[in-house]
């Protein structure tokens, strides 16, 4: 490891899709993001059918999250993330939490608080998306929100019963590895 590279840090990475074939563009998104020596999948949720949320005038999402262990610093792991996107096809502008052909987004870097003009951390809306908080309390429910001091499945069952329907699917990436 070389001075200017950071120490190993576990970050949570939400998943999703919801043009094209929204299973390929998940997989082979997650394959290409940890192809990099210096991002490692440690462990992945199951996938599910998410109702879109905010702009809802859209194909339902399917979504998942990752656990990486990465060495890659929060803003460049960002910049790794947005290449992986643009070459599985995502064209930057469009509508705001419109249709994508692949959204990866750094939910947690750690207990890292951070706030920049490219990155918020922990993510802002995390609190809110159910189909963020499911697949990472399927990973690890215990994750504390290291800036509102409470974890993931707490945060879940804030989130009100009935809003934003999320479906279990069995769907895997085993036919992209």
């Amino acid at each position: 490891m070389t001075n200017t590279e950071p120490k190993p840090s576990w970050a949570f990475i939400s998943v999703g899709a919801n043009l094209g074939d929204r299973l390929r563009n998940c997989c082979l998104g997650i394959a290409t993001l940890c192809a990099d020596d210096r991002v490692r999948l440690a462990a992945r949720a199951p996938f599910y059918e998410t109702e879109p949320v905010d702009y809802t005038d859209q194909d339902w999402f399917l979504n998942t999250a990752i656990k990486v262990w990465t060495r890659l610093a929060p803003l460049d792991l960002l910049s790794h993330m947005q290449a992986v996107q643009a070459a599985l096809g995502r064209q930057a502008g469009g509508i705001r939490f419109g249709p994508r052909t692949l959204d990866l987004d750094i939910i947690f870097y750690g207990d890292l608080i951070l706030k920049s003009e490219r990155l918020i951390l922990p993510h802002p809306r995390l609190h809110k998306r159910r189909f963020v908080l499911q697949p990472i309390c399927d990973i690890d429910p215990t994750v504390v929100h290291p800036a509102l001091g409470v974890d993931v499945k707490t945060l879940l069952n804030q989130i009100p019963e009935g809003d934003q329907t999320i479906q279990p699917c069995s769907f895997d990436c085993s036919s992209f590895s």
